[in-house]
């Protein structure tokens, strides 16, 4: 019976939540007006379920946050959060925390990705949460290159900002992972001293490392399709070049940083595949790495579970970063 649940909840019908629109175009058929209203409630649901959506540890003090123009693209300012911990050094240790969204939607300061900062200044942190440019109308050179500036703009004004250049760890949710991952194993790669300056490890949830993998016969989100060949503007097959150049797992080399990831096993939206082979290819070349694995998680099990198995990995990855910074 388990087995049959975990086929049904990774199912095209359910992942994509066909039933839903199957619902509504029942209910239009029979009252149009009823059909309207079933679909206002939804987007209500919807929204009231995204704002609500934290990680299930609560922090029962308040954060100081500052926001900064990191840069400014395309006539819009690009905004970074930085979110300190109560303790007042002079250099705070720092996380560079990336968003997910699939390329294409998410925000810096969204309820769940707030309830991370503030969980990790509760340990001590420093959080920086950015902003960058969307796919619809950029590519990904030009997400990566906000990403950059954004790491740089942190760096060049560490002393200022009261964070410690040399204590960082490079953390990102989904497509925020994937950027997080892409940027370290190019430039580990490389061998680019300078931009892996003082970058300690780098923490990945639940985040393609093959872009290859969304289009996988198992994988069934429309969502994390589209948003992919939205960003790399195409699809795998005549741009099989550009996906394979945007992937981390194939920039992995023997001079990548400690890496933790994270993925839920039943994850519809990024493959849990794709984890399972990037710490392959990390042991391969003999990369210390943890991978952590909720069984029962699909994609942002951290902030839509609050069963012990997520509170475990939570804890686990602050205490990682903590450990990787020597405090």
């Amino acid at each position: 019976m388990d087995k049959l649940k975990e086929k049904l909840k990774m199912s095209y019908f359910i992942a994509n939540k066909i039933y839903l629109f199957l619902i509504f175009i029942f209910l239009a058929i029979e009252d149009f007006t009823l059909g309207f209203y079933y679909f206002l409630i939804s987007v209500i649901i919807y929204t009231w379920k995204t704002l609500r959506s934290k990680v299930p540890i609560d922090v029962d003090r308040e954060f100081e946050s500052k926001t900064y123009v990191y840069k400014q693209a395309d006539n819009k300012d690009l905004k970074l959060d930085i979110w300190y911990p109560s303790k007042n050094n002079h250099k705070h240790p720092l996380v560079f925390f990336c968003h997910g969204g699939g390329w294409i939607s998410g925000f810096r300061n969204q309820p769940n990705n707030v309830s991370w900062c503030k969980y990790l200044a509760s340990k001590g942190l420093a959080v920086v949460s950015i902003d960058y440019r969307y796919g619809y109308r950029n590519t990904m050179e030009d997400i990566l290159s906000d990403y950059t500036d954004a790491l740089d703009y942190v760096r060049d004004n560490s002393e200022k900002l009261s964070l410690d250049r040399d204590n960082i760890v490079l953390m990102g949710l989904s497509a925020g992972g994937h950027l997080s991952l892409l940027y370290s194993t190019y430039y580990t790669h490389n061998d680019n001293k300078d931009r892996m300056e003082g970058i300690k490890a780098v923490v990945a949830y639940y985040s393609p490392s093959d872009l290859n993998d969304i289009f996988v016969s198992e994988n069934k989100s429309l969502f994390a399709k589209f948003a992919t060949k939205q960003t790399l503007k195409g699809s795998p097959v005549p741009k099989e070049e550009i996906y394979d150049y945007y992937s981390p797992i194939n920039w992995v080399s023997q001079n990548m940083i400690p890496t933790l990831l994270a993925h839920g096993k039943l994850d519809t939206t990024v493959p849990f595949r794709s984890s399972v082979n990037f710490a392959k290819s990390l042991k391969k070349y003999n990369i210390k790495y943890t991978f952590l694995v909720h069984r029962k998680g699909g994609h942002s099990f951290d902030t839509k579970l609050e069963d012990v198995a997520t509170v475990n990995v939570l804890e686990r990855t602050a205490s990682y970063i903590r450990r990787s910074m020597k405090l």
